[in-house]
C-alpha cells in the first residue's frame, strides 16, 4: 500500500525507476518513448550526461542558501543568460521553482508596480478562456481552464475573460486569419472599457496555448494588436511562456515570432528541462526601477526561491540548447513531425485539426470532421487515448474539454529538442495506434 497522496485515487500508477534518452523505464523493466517530456518539461529527454555533472557538481559545493541573506554564483549566471537573449526591455529574472510560481509572482509585481507609481486603483486582470497559467489561486483566477477551476470558484479572485484566439473554432466562414485575429483581440478593448481602464492592472496570455486546447498559436497579427491596446491604456501585457517558451517552438522565446515584447514574462518546464524544479519571471526595466525607486522591495518571495542547484541545472540546459544548436532541430523536427501526422492522420474520419508550432503540435479529435462537432465529454475520450497509448510504451499528453470547454480532446505531442526523425516516425505510428483504439473502444 502507498501512503503517497497521488492525482487520482483510483490509479495505481507505474514506478517510474530510469530515465534514458528519449524513454522512460518503470520497475518491471518496461519502456516507454515519451513524446510530451511529460507535459512538456523534458526538452533535452532523460539523463542527459551533461545535465547531471552540473547538478553534482553544485551540490558537492553548495546546496542551498537563503536568498534573503545571500545570493548565489549559479543565480547570478543564469540571470545574466537568460537577460543576454531575452526581448527587448526585459532586464531582471525572478527565480522560483515552477510555473505556477511565476505566474503568481507576475501578477504580484504588476499589482505593486502600479502601486508604486501612484495607481493604487489599478487591481482587476484580464485574461482568455480556454488558457492554463497555474494551480495556485491567483494563477487559477487568471486561467481560463473551466474543469480545473469549477471546484475552487469560491476561493478565486475577480478576473474578466475574453475569447481565445483559436482560429480552428473561431474564425467565421469567409473571414481571413487578419480580420479574425483584429476582432478577437478587439475583445480586450471592448473588457477594457467594460471594467474601466483605471481600474486594469495586467492583460495575461499564452503566445501559443498548451495544455488546454493544444498547441493553438495565435494568427498573424493578434498580439501586435494586442500590445498596442495594452501600451495605449498603460495596462502590463505578461506572457506566459513556461509550456511555449525556452525553444519549444523553435526560438527561445515564443513572442519572438509574434513580432513583440511582454513587460513581464514567465517561464519554467524548458528552462530546467525537469532535471530541477525551477521557473522564472523575466521583468521589464520600468517595473523593476519604479519599485527600486518607490518602497525599494518586492514584498512577495518563496524559501527555495534562486536554489542554487535549480539555477545550476537549468544554466547547464540553456548552454547544451545553444552550443548544440538545438533551436535548429527544433524548427526542423517540428516541420518534419508536422508531415508526418498530416501523411498519417490527415485524412483520418475524427481527426479534425492538425496544429502547432515548433515541436509543440497537437491533433484535435471529433466525431464529425464537416461540422467539428465533438465527442460527447462522457466518453472520455482523450482519457482512453492515453490509457492505449501507456499500454503501448508511449508517453503522449491528452486533454478534453477542447471545444466548448467541457466536450472535445486533443492529444499534445512534445518530443525533445534532440529528437531524431526515426523516433518522430516511431511517435506517430504509436500515436495514431492509440487514437485508433480509443475510438474503437467507444460504446455503439
Amino acid at each position: 500500500m502507498s501512503h503517497v497522496f497521488g492525482r487520482d485515487t483510483q490509479i495505481r500508477f507505474p514506478t517510474a525507476v530510469h530515465g534514458e534518452g528519449l524513454y522512460l523505464i518503470d520497475s518491471t523493466g518496461k519502456r516507454y518513448l515519451d513524446a510530451s517530456g511529460g507535459a512538456a518539461v523534458s526538452c533535452l529527454g532523460h539523463g542527459h550526461p551533461v545535465i547531471r555533472e552540473a547538478v553534482k557538481r553544485q551540490i558537492d559545493r553548495l546546496g542551498y542558501a537563503h536568498t534573503g541573506y545571500f545570493t548565489n554564483e549559479p543565480q547570478e549566471a543564469l540571470a545574466d543568460e537568460l537577460i543576454a537573449h531575452a526581448p527587448r526591455d526585459l532586464t531582471r529574472a525572478f527565480f522560483v521553482t515552477g510555473g505556477s510560481e511565476a505566474t503568481e509572482a507576475a501578477l504580484k509585481v504588476a499589482r505593486q508596480y502600479h502601486l508604486e507609481c501612484g495607481r493604487p486603483e489599478r487591481r482587476h486582470f484580464i485574461s482568455r478562456w480556454f488558457s492554463y497559467h497555474g494551480n495556485t489561486l491567483a494563477a487559477l483566477s487568471v486561467s481560463g481552464h473551466r474543469a480545473r477551476r469549477q471546484t475552487y470558484l469560491p476561493l478565486l479572485n475577480n478576473v474578466t475573460h475574453i475569447p481565445a484566439c483559436f482560429a480552428y473554432r473561431g474564425k467565421e466562414p469567409g473571414e481571413t486569419d487578419e480580420s479574425y485575429g483584429l476582432r478577437v483581440a478587439n475583445e480586450l478593448e471592448t473588457a477594457i472599457q467594460e471594467v474601466g481602464p483605471q481600474n486594469i492592472a495586467g492583460f495575461i496570455a499564452e503566445p501559443v496555448v498548451g495544455a488546454t486546447l493544444g498547441a493553438v498559436p495565435a494568427v498573424p497579427g493578434y498580439f501586435r494588436r494586442i500590445r498596442e491596446i495594452c501600451d495605449r491604456h498603460e495596462v502590463l501585457l505578461i506572457l506566459d511562456e513556461v509550456m511555449c517558451g525556452m525553444g519549444r517552438t523553435g526560438t527561445l522565446h515564443a513572442c519572438e515570432q509574434e513580432g513583440i515584447a511582454p513587460d513581464l514574462l514567465t517561464v519554467a518546464k524548458g528552462l530546467g528541462a525537469g532535471y530541477q524544479p525551477i521557473g522564472a519571471m523575466l521583468v521589464a526595466t520600468k517595473i523593476y526601477e519604479a519599485i527600486a525607486r518607490g518602497s525599494g522591495a518586492f514584498n512577495h518571495g518563496h524559501t527555495y526561491m534562486g536554489h542554487a542547484v535549480g539555477c545550476a541545472a537549468a544554466l547547464a540546459v540553456q548552454q547544451v540548447i545553444r552550443e548544440e544548436d538545438l533551436l535548429s532541430n527544433v524548427r526542423r523536427q517540428g516541420a518534419a513531425l508536422r508531415q508526418l501526422l498530416e501523411e498519417r492522420l490527415g485524412n483520418h474520419p475524427h481527426v479534425g485539426d492538425i496544429r502547432g508550432r515548433g515541436l509543440l503540435c497537437a491533433i484535435e479529435l471529433v466525431a464529425d470532421r464537416s461540422s467539428k462537432t465533438p465527442f460527447a465529454s462522457t466518453y472520455k475520450l482523450h482519457q482512453r487515448i492515453k490509457t492505449q497509448a501507456m499500454a503501448d510504451g508511449l508517453i503522449c499528453y491528452p486533454g478534453g474539454g477542447t471545444a466548448d470547454g467541457i466536450a472535445g480532446d486533443h492529444v499534445l505531442l512534445a518530443p525533445p529538442f534532440n529528437v531524431t526523425a526515426s523516433a518522430l516516425e516511431e511517435i506517430v505510428d504509436r500515436v495514431a495506434r492509440a487514437v485508433n483504439r480509443a475510438i474503437g473502444s467507444l460504446p455503439p
